[in-house]
């Protein structure tokens, strides 16, 4: 019987066909595509918002500068309600978000996620309601200390999560990602406090915007020169549109808000609002960028097949 040659391409194993082509069978792809939908990524940007701005708000508080205190403390509330209901809309209904506490497993960071999510939320907008209304100090006190112990965990664990998964250009990005995730929440905490509080008080935040965007900036470079081959993702498509935006809005935000500083006049003021509003641009890009790359790596064959190769020839199965 003869065969068209896209028929022997189709029944050929992954690599056989051509050289530097790698194929699965019958053209499918090797992984599923993630499931999740785009409140996933904005999912990922208000609980890494949240989280670092519990740990700001304490910090101001600490300092006794009490303004910026508030403003970040109510950022961390507005991302702490906004978290689980993005959760829950990607879930499709909140059943499914509780029977994943029903299971204490600290070797899986689904297990883990829940848990610092169901913890941390409560204690963050429980800290900025009662804190708004001023009472109960002394235990809106102790929720806000509470939210800041959990605000790292919350706005490094979905890194962790992402890349505990089959998808190339996440679970190679394992060793980069809780830095990138770290530096863009440092910095759209920091941006996002700036932008509402006083510049007699704002110095703290603007300071932490621009050590996390140096951060998220320097994790992100790393992060796609590590992955090598797989890290094309990133310069392609929609991904690439958004990591463009991403690494223009932060570099340009920082720039921008490093110039315009804590001045008082309104000149320069304006420039601190509009390098805080572009670092909070960027922040989100970023996470867009990391969640479309997921997709586009799963639909290629060869980001799947030639690393586990690599890893076989190397003798590092264990990857």
């Amino acid at each position: 019987m003869s065969t068209t040659a896209g028929d022997r391409a189709a029944t050929r194993r992954p690599g056989t066909e051509e050289p530097g082509r790698f194929r699965s069978y019958y053209g499918q792809p090797v992984v599923k595509e993630p499931e999740w939908t785009w409140e996933v990524p904005w999912y990922l940007f208000a609980g890494g918002l949240a989280g670092a701005s519990s740990g700001l708000a304490l910090g101001a508080r600490l300092t006794g500068r009490a303004r910026l205190a508030e403003r970040a403390r109510l950022v961390a509330a507005a991302g702490a309600l906004a978290s689980p209901a993005l959760l829950v809309a990607d879930l499709g209904r909140p059943a499914r978000f509780f029977n994943m506490l029903r299971v204490f497993k600290p070797t899986s960071a689904m297990s883990m996620g829940s848990w610092i999510l169901a913890l941390y939320a409560p204690a963050a907008a429980g800290a900025g309601l009662l804190r708004a209304l001023g009472r109960l100090p002394r235990v809106g006190g102790m929720l806000e200390e509470a939210a800041a112990a959990l605000g790292l965990p919350m706005a490094t664990y979905t890194a962790v999560l992402v890349a505990d998964s089959s998808i190339p250009v996440w679970h190679e990005a394992r060793r980069d990602l809780p830095f990138v995730f770290a530096g863009s929440a440092a910095m759209t905490a920091g941006a996002a406090a700036t932008l509402l509080s006083p510049a007699e008080e704002a110095g703290p935040a603007r300071r932490l915007a621009l050590a996390g965007a140096v951060t998220e900036l320097a994790a992100a470079e790393a992060m796609q020169r590590r992955l090598g081959e797989i890290g094309e993702v990133y310069e392609q498509g929609d991904t690439g549109r958004f990591q463009k935006a991403a690494k223009a809005c932060t570099a340009t935000g920082a720039g921008v808000l490093a110039i315009g500083g804590g001045a008082r006049s309104g000149r320069r003021r304006a420039a601190t609002l509009a390098g805080s509003a572009l670092l909070l641009a960027g922040g989100l890009a970023q996470r867009w960028a990391v969640y479309r790359a997921g997709f586009a790596s799963a639909r290629d064959p060869k980001y799947v097949v030639k690393p586990q190769r690599q890893r076989l020839e190397t003798g590092d199965g264990h990857r």
